[in-house]
């Protein structure tokens, strides 16, 4: 098989692991998910709200889990570490799910989501971005788009800073779908710059703001030797 036929089937293999693991620990709030490949077999890094109920009792859940993972997907030896959120607020997978989750139960679209974005802005993100797009109204497709605060849509910042999820929600007159972006509070980008007055820049720098050393005094020459008569 060529190298390309290789990352390809590679690449889908891993989404196939997604889908099945977002369904699977759907009650315990999927917000992630990172294979890894290690000479001891592969490492699946389960980045859940709730990691209780991806255990499970005396771990029987995650038992099931990765024997799944080793017979259907394929995966060598994989060891799964599930690690919980630190700020779902702040997770944009688990925030699409909440929103999506808030379409099924009735609430309308526009209510969803400013209610989403205000929560979102509120736990410190820069910025945040929300699609949703479907049969919101009627029988025609829309797209409604809500944003607040700073995010970007292309280049490296994007890549590095803007957490991306997606979810779909599930109602009578057809599939809404929701796509939710996070940019990081901590994001430093490019343009970003920070003017220092001369006791923090001597503090970040101490070499560049020391004072220059005294210059050592020439040595004085020796008085000639008096000759001999």
């Amino acid at each position: 098989m060529a190298s390309e036929r290789k990352f390809v089937a590679e690449n889908i293999r891993r989404v196939l692991l997604k889908e099945y693991l977002m369904k699977e620990v759907s009650r315990a709030g999927f917000g992630g998910l990172d294979v890894q490949r290690t000479p001891m077999g592969t490492r699946v890094i389960l980045t859940t709200e709730r990691p209780g109920l991806v255990i499970g009792r005396r771990g029987q859940t995650i038992k099931n889990l990765t024997a799944v993972i080793e017979d259907r997907f394929g995966f060598e030896n994989p060891q799964i570490e599930v690690q919980e959120v630190e700020n779902a607020s702040l997770n944009a997978q688990i925030m699409a799910e909440k929103l999506a989750f808030s379409l099924e139960r009735g609430w309308h679209f526009r209510r969803a989501g400013h209610s989403t974005v205000r929560r979102i802005m509120d736990a410190g993100a820069r910025g945040c971005h929300i699609i949703v797009a479907g049969k919101l109204t009627g029988q025609r497709h829309r797209t409604e788009k809500f944003k607040e605060g700073y995010i970007k849509f292309c280049g490296e910042p994007k890549a590095n800073f803007v957490d991306h999820g997606y979810a779909v929600a599930k109602l009578k007159m057809g599939v809404i779908g929701v796509t939710v972006e996070i940019m990081a509070k901590d994001a430093k980008l490019p343009a970003d710059i920070t003017v220092l007055n001369k006791t923090e820049a001597a503090a970040l720098l101490p070499d560049l703001f020391a004072a220059p050393a005294p210059e050592a005094s020439a040595a004085e020459p020796e008085a000639p030797a008096e000759e001999v008569q």
